[in-house]
């Protein structure tokens, strides 16, 4: 293998690069499959301290389980009028984390977005991670977990059959799908990568368990097609789950009385907050994973700066949602709606709402600006506000419209308890510690649809040598 480094010079900004020109074939897979075959004694300090402290977030959320198993769901802060709090609130939550995961793998794909490559492995595999946190919330929250199996559509004696006009069965079915459809579609498209990782290693015990998971990969005509094929069927069916299953959630409160929950944007409003919330947390994964590894000419910022778009314009999407929704109170001319848009602004909770408003309606605006989008610290930080927001936009939807009643004898408050801060901490154990053992165990990034993605630059550059979106060359980099 020989490389040549005779590189023109790069007549565009680096800004709008998807592989920096000092990148080569050779490169992309050496720079991803070695993050893997690292011999375990010589994983980086900085994996072996995140991994340490996530493992102890789960076992935190182990210990927190089983006491509450033990001692029932009392130990949360839910009460009457406010039956719904922190449970309901981080299941929303981290169901909207996972959203854009499919949306890069499966919806940019069918688009052939090529902007996609570098990111959506790992963004699929938050996508796995966080549906798992978010299903723990409904089954603990029923307050007998050992019979959630009642759900379920299984013959039995007793005739006790699901009420299937109860949202909790629409979770069930929405969640359960959206989690092998986006599971199936992650593992497939580590097939390939695993055939690299197991022709590269030169450790038997690795070489077999990487062959095993490859399903005898050897990159033949027929295997890429069955790929491809695979492929697009798998994306064609988890493009229609990105839209329905949040809108089956949003559905959870759009069928109940309840004032503020009872409107028909739900489904569209809660689909976008799902990939504006999600988006911000790819890119608090992806901005430290590209430094901590040095992932800079796979993960240039020609990504973080479209990423940044898709940000602004699911934000302004969900700041219209905000709009509306005061619209909708203000003109309706119910009384309890009205109620409701003076309480949120005014009440004991207003601290919630108009931080609300500052994360995601006004902190936002900042990615209008160019340079602020290709800033990795300032998207950083946007991001971690943009994540507290949608945070806050589930407390003030369930908890303000639950606390206020509709008879003032039965209004009440809520204070979310220990246990439950508890518990979420520990879902966080659960999701970091998966993340970190995908690093470590995985290739976090696509080799080749990079490598895919590179060869056509090599191709279809034509005369002038120059293709948008690379830099171009004179020579050829692998021979």
């Amino acid at each position: 293998m020989q490389e040549s480094q005779s590189v023109e010079p790069v007549t565009s900004s680096n800004t709008d690069l998807l592989l920096e020109p000092t990148t080569n074939y050779t490169r992309i897979t050496q720079q991803v499959a070695d993050i893997i075959l690292t011999p375990l004694l010589k994983t980086p300090r900085g994996w072996l301290f995140g991994f340490l402290i996530s493992a102890t977030a789960l076992l935190l959320f182990l210990y927190t389980l089983g006491y509450l198993v033990a001692a029932g769901v009392g130990l949360w802060g839910v009460n009457i009028p406010v039956a719904w709090g922190m449970d309901i609130l981080n299941f929303v939550w981290w169901i909207g984390i996972g959203h854009a995961g499919t949306l890069i793998s499966a919806i940019l794909l069918l688009f052939r977005q090529e902007w996609r490559t570098s990111i959506n492995r790992f963004a699929e595999a938050m996508t796995i991670f966080a549906v798992i946190c978010a299903g723990m919330y409904p089954i603990f929250h029923l307050g007998r977990p050992w019979l959630a199996y009642w759900v379920l559509p299984y013959p039995n004696t007793m005739g006790m059959w699901p009420q299937f006009r109860s949202p909790l069965e629409w979770d069930v079915f929405a969640i359960s799908t959206y989690f092998t459809v986006s599971l199936l579609f992650w593992l497939t498209g580590l097939i390939p990568d695993f055939a690299t990782l197991r022709d590269r290693t030169d450790n038997r015990v690795l070489k077999y368990i990487y062959g095993t998971v490859a399903l005898g990969w050897r990159g033949s005509a027929i295997h890429w097609h069955r790929y491809e094929l695979a492929s697009l069927l798998l994306a064609g069916l988890s493009t229609p789950l990105v839209v329905s299953v949040h809108s089956i959630v949003s559905l959870d409160f759009a069928v109940a009385q309840v004032p503020g929950w009872n409107v028909t944007i739900f489904p569209p409003y809660f689909v976008a907050g799902a990939i504006f919330a999600g988006f911000a947390m790819v890119l608090l994964l992806m901005i430290p994973l590209r430094s901590y590894y040095n992932l800079q000419e796979l993960i240039t910022p020609k990504h973080v700066d479209v990423m940044g778009k898709v940000l602004l314009a699911t934000g302004m999407v969900v700041a219209y949602g905000y709009f509306t929704e005061a619209l909708f109170a203000w003109y309706s001319g119910g009384e309890f709606e009205r109620f409701l848009l003076i309480d949120r602004a005014t009440g004991g909770y207003a601290w919630a709402y108009w931080s609300l408003i500052f994360c995601n309606v006004l902190t936002p605006q900042a990615l209008w600006i160019p340079r602020i989008r290709r800033s990795l610290p300032a998207m950083l930080v946007i991001s971690l506000i943009v994540s507290v927001g949608m945070w806050l936009e589930r407390f003030v939807i369930i908890v303000i419209s639950l606390h206020r009643d509709f008879l003032p004898s039965s209004w009440g408050w809520y204070t979310p308890s220990f246990w439950d801060w508890m518990f979420y901490i520990g879902t966080f154990g659960i999701f970091f510690t998966g993340m970190f053992l995908f690093i470590r165990a995985m290739p976090s990034i696509a080799i080749f649809e990079v490598r895919s993605l590179f060869y056509k630059y090599r191709e279809n550059r034509g005369n002038s040598g120059e293709v948008q979106g690379f830099a171009p060359i004179t020579k050829d980099v692998t021979q």
